[in-house]
Parts: structure tokens; sequence; C-alpha cells
């Protein structure tokens, strides 16, 4: 029968004292490399993550600059005469007609003003022109007659605004040219005037 000494385990308190060292020895690399990961652990989980800026924020490449705002200033000061003296020529709607005068009446003058802060900031400002998508805006206007012509001017002068509302506001808040931001400024209330007064008429 074999003998069970053999197999019996043994505390190693009891262990010859070469053998200690040789368990102590094996185990000093796994220690190491237990110490070595909780220490690097927490700096890995502590790293500042890289700051992002506020979607809303505008940055120096997308922040609207003096030439593109007067130039768009401009476009929907010209389109809003435009348009208003061609829906004169034929509606018979008192309201449109009061309106329209309003429209050239004030986008004169905010054209005027624009002009003056960009004069005032060293800018040449050439003649107003209309982009492409104003420019059919006006056909279509033209070619429309009567009551029909009638709905596609409000049609027109609600989009209209509300675009030129966006460009005034972000540039009042944002612009590059102190002179130009107090212009912006000035025709926001303007724009927003016009707006009520289109809800006005639409809703009669």
């Amino acid at each position: 029968m074999a003998d069970r000494r053999c197999c019996r385990r043994t505390d190693p308190a009891t262990w010859p004292l070469d053998g200690k060292k040789a368990m102590q020895t094996s185990y000093r690399p796994l220690l190491a490399i237990a110490a070595l990961l909780s220490a690097t652990a927490p700096l890995s989980a502590m790293a500042p993550r890289p700051a992002t800026p506020p979607p809303s924020a505008e940055t120096d490449r997308t922040r609207l600059t003096a030439a593109a705002y007067v130039k768009a200033a401009g476009a929907a000061d010209l389109y809003e005469r435009q348009s208003s003296e061609l829906v004169l020529q034929s509606t018979a709607n008192a309201g449109i007609r009061n309106f329209a005068q309003t429209m050239i009446t004030d986008h004169a003058r905010t054209s005027a003003d624009l002009n003056a802060a960009a004069t005032a900031a060293g800018m040449t400002v050439p003649p107003p022109t209309l982009d492409e998508r104003k420019t059919e805006m006006i056909e279509a206007l033209s070619a429309a007659s009567g009551s029909a012509r009638d709905r596609l001017y409000l049609e027109q002068q609600r989009l209209a605004h509300n675009e030129a509302l966006a460009l005034h506001q972000r540039y009042s808040t944002s612009g590059t040219d102190p002179r130009l931001r107090a212009a912006a400024a000035k025709t926001v209330p303007v724009i927003e005037h016009h707006i009520e007064l289109l809800r006005e008429l639409t809703t009669r």
C-alpha cells in the first residue's frame, strides 16, 4: 500500500528555508505586475477629456463676416422693395397695399442704416443684388396675377421675413464689426414688427 505521508499537505511555515525563498521569489513578478496595474488604472480614468464647444457657439470659421452680412442684408431689403412694388401694381386689397407701402418705406430706411454702418466700418458697399433664389421669387410673383399674386406675395413675405430676422439676430449677437452689430440690432425690432403685421393681415 502506498505511503500516504508523501501526499499530505504541510504548512509552509514548516518548510525548509530554501523552499520559502523559492516561493517568495516566484511570487515577486506577479506582485509587481498587480502593483503596476493598480497604479496606472486611476490615472487613465482621471485623464481629462478634450473640451467640446457648445453646439450653438460660433467659431471663427462659421462666424458671419461683415461683407457676407452686408451682402445678404442688402439683398433682403432689395427683395422686399421690389416684391412690394410689384404687388402694388395689381392688388385691390387695402390691407396688402398698406403693408406693401410700409415694406418699401421701412426697408429703404434699414438699407440706409446698413450702408451708413458699413461705410463707417471702412467698407465699400456695392449696389445690392438679388441672389438666385430671390430672383426666382420675384419672377414667380411677376408671373402671377390678381388674388393669386396677393396670396403668393404674403407667402413669400412670411418666408423672407423669417429669414431676415434670423440673419439680423445672428449678426447682432456674433458679428465681427461693432457698428454693423448695432445696425443689425436696430433692424431686428423692425422685422419683428413686420412679422406681426403679416400675422394680423392673414388672420382677418
